[in-house]
């Protein structure tokens, strides 16, 4: 069922979809996360700051971590991951909002991590984000495997927990804004392949 779609490692060019697919990964957060660089004056909008993130040589969660989905001759999803090594353990987090992902982060240095997987809304229901999952444990070359998602964010939940992910902890999340929708982000794990 899944023959017509292809996989690909990303390459720098594709850094414009890479942030845009990232940015809808995550519900916003990282717009909002590189809006800041916007107040700064280093860059016009917070999709061009992610773009420019996102085709940086050597930036972890860019242009190298990527591998692409094409479906339909188009783009139609990303999943970035990579191993978390020992300098994660160095990272402090300087806005709040993050400080609960890199601690639970901080709790697995050694494993893959998944830190984006979407595909296109009018892309879903159809193997994409599972083959790009497949992908992923395979990359993990027998490490464990390890990610977070929203607590709310039940499509997410499923697709983890049929491919082997168990929840593994649990913290609130920091609401960017006052009026910001209050969850949780759910750390999710998978043993060693």
């Amino acid at each position: 069922m899944t023959a017509f779609i292809a996989l690909r490692q990303a390459s720098r060019r594709d850094a414009s979809e890479l942030a845009i697919l990232a940015d809808i990964a995550s519900h916003g957060f990282a717009s909002w996360l590189w809006f800041a660089d916007v107040a700064n004056g280093v860059s016009d909008t917070p999709l061009e700051r992610g773009r420019l993130k996102m085709s940086e040589e050597e930036a972890v969660g860019g242009w190298r971590d990527a591998v692409i989905a094409e479906a339909y001759g188009e783009v139609a999803g990303v999943a970035i991951g990579h191993v978390l090594d020992e300098a994660i353990e160095d990272v402090e987090a300087t806005i709040a909002a993050t400080e609960p992902m890199l601690a639970l982060q901080k709790t697995v240095v050694g494993s893959w991590f998944i830190g984006s997987l979407c595909v296109y809304r009018h892309l879903r229901g159809i193997g994409i984000g599972r083959r790009l999952l497949e992908d992923q444990i395979d990359r993990a070359d027998r490490r464990p495997v390890s990610l977070i998602t929203a607590s709310d964010n039940e499509a997410a939940l499923s697709l983890y927990g049929r491919n082997g992910f168990s929840e593994a902890a649990r913290a609130d999340a920091v609401p960017p804004f006052e009026n910001s929708k209050r969850h949780a982000w759910v750390f999710m794990t998978r043993s060693a392949a």
